[in-house]
């Protein structure tokens, strides 16, 4: 079970760093719960894989399709649970950045991801950047 979890998330984190949307798709539960930190544009709790892709979608056009997944500092694993830290940036035309740290926790079942909760290093400046 574990090497599966982990084998899934790590497939998931290199789709987001090369843009394969086909391949998250597929990873994502249909009926993934997502928590998204802050009180911004794009926190919250996302009910479905659909609603996971209008926040990335909002994220991309908040951050001139900058955003980027740069460092996948650690991968590790309990049970079906695999907890991930990741470095994040993005800038915006204003010159406005966001270079952050989270802690993304993932729960596989099935062969999918069925939940994640994300925990940000920075919530000011996510807070400030996303809104």
């Amino acid at each position: 079970m574990e090497n599966q979890a982990k084998t899934i998330v790590t497939e998931f984190l290199t789709a987001v760093q090369t843009g394969n949307n086909g391949q998250l798709a597929a990873l994502l539960s249909p009926h993934i719960r997502w928590e998204q930190p802050g009180d911004n544009l794009v926190s919250g709790i996302k009910n479905s894989s659909a609603e996971v892709f209008g926040m990335v979608g909002k994220m991309f056009e908040l951050s001139g399709n900058s955003l980027r997944l740069t460092n996948i500092k650690s991968v590790t694993v309990n049970g079906n649970e695999v907890a991930c830290l990741l470095q994040w940036q993005a800038s915006k035309a204003d010159g406005t950045t966001l270079d952050v740290e989270n802690i993304d926790v993932y729960t596989v079942n099935n062969g999918e991801i069925v939940s994640a909760k994300v925990f940000t290093s920075d919530i000011a400046a996510e807070n400030a950047f996303w809104s």
